[in-house]
């Protein structure tokens, strides 16, 4: 999946700007026979408002799929920050990760900024790609 810089920057400026809390959302783009290419960064609410896990309202969730089909994209990935840990799957992230089409993306803003994305199946990580 390629993420270009300019989504990347948006990124970790909204993991900057709700830390320490946890930020997420949806990366949406295009496949082609190239790959994955991240065309946009959809923001949504982390309901929970905490800095070790995060929760989309299924409101926010519905909304992100109605634009991206309304837009001709797909979701290529759920992505979260890390304010305080590294670019990894949690357990609970590793327990949550239910939808095996898409990658799961982590903005860690620990001990430097890191940006990795994962493959997730039955609770395994299956796939790595270092994007930061």
């Amino acid at each position: 999946m390629k993420i270009p810089n300019e989504i990347i920057d948006k990124l970790i400026s909204q993991a900057r700007q709700e830390a320490p809390d946890e930020t997420c959302g949806y990366l949406l783009g295009i496949t082609s026979d190239e790959g994955e290419l991240v065309t946009e960064n959809y923001w949504m609410e982390n309901i929970d408002h905490s800095p070790e896990h995060f929760s989309f309202a299924p409101k926010d969730q519905f909304a992100a799929l109605k634009y991206a089909r309304s837009k001709g994209l797909k979701i290529l990935a759920n992505w979260h920050s890390h304010p305080a840990s590294p670019s990894r799957p949690s357990q609970e992230d590793l327990r949550l990760a239910n939808d095996p089409t898409i990658r799961y993306a982590i903005l860690s803003l620990h001990d430097g900024v890191h940006l990795n994305s994962f493959k997730i199946l039955n609770g395994e990580v299956k796939n790595k790609e270092v994007h930061l």
